[in-house]
């Protein structure tokens, strides 16, 4: 005979469902999200040449606007 075996408190059976339990569980859900508003202005970061950034922003304020129109134009809208 073995020599004294501790009797394990829980069965195989109940650990499974444990680890099975906890891997299906569903996410939580995410908060809806915020609608969108029409025409809102987009935060991007572009690198541009020195030179076409120098040509819009000698005119003074307002060159991030220009930039916009100018590629506007471009595509067509």
């Amino acid at each position: 005979m073995p020599a004294n075996r501790t009797r394990r408190t829980t069965s195989s059976r109940e650990v499974a469902e444990a680890a099975f339990k906890t891997v299906t569980t569903k996410p939580a859900e995410l908060p809806p999200k915020r609608p969108t508003i029409p025409n809102a202005k987009e935060f991007v970061s572009l690198r541009l040449d020195r030179d076409i950034l120098d040509h819009f922003q000698d005119a003074g304020p307002g060159w991030q606007d220009r930039i916009n129109e100018t590629l506007r134009k471009v595509i067509g809208k």
